[in-house]
């Protein structure tokens, strides 16, 4: 049955399930698919749709505003050229506003164009929520075309093969491809990003789609940083001779990463060599121990998680974005967990009592959101400058 377009939408996105909402096309022009989520932060919406987490998704904000701090390049988040391919659609509620802030360089409209992102706004985004919330997060087909011209039933005919996130390898699409040094530190109001330190702790990244913020911070906690491709193998992180390694974040299902990312994880553990494991390196770690992950209805995804960490006793406010979670009753008995979600109780942190491990679900880099777990770096890295010591 052929659904008539409402007159002057120029954008429209189908669920799997066949329901269609349209919408004013913004950003990229084209059709995308992907699987749709939302996300409860009020601003960092560039760093949100940069996070190579979120490859293959279409972000649905819950915050009605969007644009009002427009873009720059100094909040990317992509550590690589392929990690600029992240988030493949967003969704909104108000009309992008034009940029009001100091540090804008350009509209947030031009930018999702030039990252090839398809925007869509005027929708109910709290109905869509709540969809979300009720019967979990789906694929999806999003469109825009400028002149009306949205061929609804091949967009519900794309939304309805569109292959499910469980079961797919994203990581390897948004990692780098060589390996690199990284001497970009934190940012400075009026300064920009510090350099990195001349010397010590040596910390080597394997890269799933790193956040620049997570390898910036590292470098602001007085580490020497290099990046790594998520394949590389063992023998790699050990040519460079590390003090400690950080799995880090990264978008898809961890059990079919693991495929080719657990043997080298399983190394570095039987070696002795401190390590981190962030978002998709947590729950990696988690697997490389013999726990177990599982997909999550809605996921978490937004800049103000509770997080209680039983190891200080403060619940930290934290970003997070995961569609994938670590069962904690699966954590062997020498995994510690160190943090819990307060919204719903799972995993979101662990550590091992045999071996310098340990291991963060949400981001600590804050990129956006709270700054409350920016200690995990200083921790990590403070552990490593110690042993050396």
């Amino acid at each position: 049955m052929t659904q008539d377009i409402p007159t002057q939408a120029t954008g429209a996105i189908a669920l799997a399930d066949g329901e269609v909402l349209f919408g004013f096309g913004a950003g990229a022009a084209g059709m995308a698919i992907g699987e749709i989520c939302f996300n409860t932060a009020m601003t960092g919406h560039q760093e949100i749709l940069a996070d190579p987490s979120y490859a293959g998704q279409v972000v649905c904000f819950t915050s009605p505003h969007v644009g009002n701090v427009g873009a720059n390049a100094e909040d990317e988040e992509a550590a690589s050229e392929p990690a600029r391919h992240a988030a493949v659609g967003m969704i909104s509620r108000a009309t992008i506003t034009p940029p009001a802030n100091w540090r804008a360089e350009q509209s947030f409209d031009e930018w999702l164009r030039t990252r090839g992102i398809v925007a869509l706004t005027g929708v109910d985004t709290r109905a869509l929520t709540r969809r979300i919330r009720e019967k979990g997060m789906t694929m999806c087909a999003i469109a825009h075309d400028p002149n009306g011209r949205i061929d609804v039933e091949a967009l519900k005919a794309a939304a309805a093969k569109a292959p499910s996130m469980e079961g797919r390898e994203l990581a390897a699409d948004v990692a780098r491809a060589e390996p690199g040094d990284w001497d970009e530190g934190t940012w400075t109001r009026g300064e920009g990003y510090a350099a990195g330190p001349e010397d010590g702790p040596r910390v080597v990244v394997l890269d799933y789609g790193v956040k620049a913020n997570i390898l910036r911070l590292l470098v602001g906690a007085g580490a020497r940083v290099a990046v790594l491709p998520g394949k590389a193998s063992f023998e790699d992180v050990k040519a460079l001779n590390p003090d400690g390694v950080v799995f880090s974040n990264g978008p898809g299902d961890p059990a079919e990463t693991g495929k080719y990312a657990l043997p080298t994880i399983r190394a570095v553990l039987d070696a002795g060599i401190p390590a981190l494991g962030i978002c998709l390196g947590h729950q990696m770690l988690a697997l490389a121990i013999g726990a177990r992950t599982a997909k999550m209805p809605q996921g978490h995804h937004g800049a103000n998680h509770p997080v209680k960490n039983h190891e200080t006793g403060q619940v930290e406010i934290v970003s997070m974005n995961h569609g994938f979670a670590v069962d904690g009753t699966t954590l062997p008995a020498n995994a510690v967990e160190t943090h819990v979600s307060l919204f719903d109780g799972s995993n979101s942190g662990f550590k091992l009592t045999d071996k310098p491990v340990w291991a963060v679900q949400h981001h600590p880099e804050a990129s956006p959101g709270p700054q409350d777990s920016f200690g995990v770096f200083d921790r990590f890295v403070g552990a490593l400058a110690k042993a050396e010591a």
